[in-house]
């Protein structure tokens, strides 16, 4: 691999808290071994519209606490093409850049696997996704922050729930993973989570929560993954069935903004930091990753030729103690 002296940076896909923090370190740890970083807006499509800026040591204080990303982010459907992704790669050689670290889920991931096995372009991996859905690595940036934004949701809701005696039925993100709504559920003791990875049966729920009901139970909260089933659907199932009133409340984006937690920002930080590392040692065409506690380089085809697969044993600890 040439000499990197100048990398690129995006930020790209959903937005997760942390990413601040990872731009910071990348920047950081590359200017203290004497590269220049160049940081491009709104992911993919910053490299092809040429809208970037220059970052250094100064330019990232105070950012690590902040949700969200300075360098904005976009989904680029177009970079599907052969032929995007060829203009993405001359304008990233047009401005010098000799390396870029893509930090993202598995769409963003995907782009930067394929600059690197076409054109070249070393390439490092950071993976951000509140889903927690990337394999390979044991958390992904912005699931911990995500995790304790719809946790602190859900207690004000049981609050409410034990006060008028209702049953509410929340919604959160994960259209392909329960993961967020399995550890959200676990956490705040749902009577129910309903996830993309298992049928639901609501005869078997109901009657559950029915008979938690007649044995003095004021309150019920059930956690149901976008990917799953809408809580309007969930509801429905539930109207006379149980003695409860029933509310719906989606979280939405709410999940994926606000400060990140300080697991997030260290995390961010560790991996950001690896990324650089990993380039200064010649390794390209891989990923940051969390395992047992260590940070590891996973080849990125790797990483986009599996599935994360639910841990079964979480789903049991769910239904052993709601």
């Amino acid at each position: 691999m040439p000499q990197i002296k100048k990398i690129g940076i995006i930020t790209s896909g959903g937005d997760a808290p942390g990413m601040n923090a990872a731009v910071r370190a990348v920047t950081r740890t590359a200017t203290s071994n004497g590269l220049e970083v160049i940081g491009f807006y709104k992911g993919y499509a910053g490299i092809l519209d040429k809208e970037y800026t220059e970052l250094t040591y100064a330019s990232v204080g105070g950012i690590m606490e902040k949700g969200g990303t300075i360098l904005r982010t976009a989904r680029v459907p177009g970079f599907k093409d052969p032929n995007i992704r060829a203009e993405a790669a001359r304008n990233l050689k047009e401005l010098g850049i000799d390396a870029l670290i893509v930090i993202g889920g598995e769409g963003s991931l995907t782009g930067a696997k394929l600059l690197y096995e076409e054109h070249g372009i070393p390439i490092v991996g950071i993976p951000a996704s509140i889903d927690n859905d990337i394999p390979d690595t044991d958390m992904a940036i912005g699931v911990d922050t995500c995790l304790n934004t719809a946790v602190d949701s859900m207690q004000k809701l049981k609050d409410t729930a034990s006060s008028h005696e209702r049953a509410f039925i929340v919604e959160v993100m994960g259209r392909g993973s329960g993961y967020i709504a399995l550890m959200s559920g676990i956490a705040v003791g749902a009577e129910g989570i309903i996830i993309p990875e298992l049928p639901i049966d609501y005869d078997q729920l109901t009657d559950k929560i029915w008979e938690q009901r007649k044995r003095g139970k004021i309150n019920c909260i059930i956690v149901v993954a976008e990917g799953a089933a809408s809580a309007y659907t969930v509801a429905r199932h539930f109207e006379n069935k149980i003695g409860y009133e029933t509310r719906i409340t989606i979280l939405g984006h709410i999940q994926r903004g606000g400060s990140p937690t300080a697991f997030d920002r260290i995390l961010a930080s560790r991996m950001g930091y690896e990324a650089v590392k990993f380039l200064l040692n010649g390794e390209a065409g891989v990923m940051v990753a969390l395992n047992r506690s260590k940070l590891i380089a996973v080849p990125i085809d790797k990483v986009l030729s599996e599935k994360k697969e639910l841990d079964y044993e979480l789903v049991k600890l769910a239904n052993t103690l709601s």
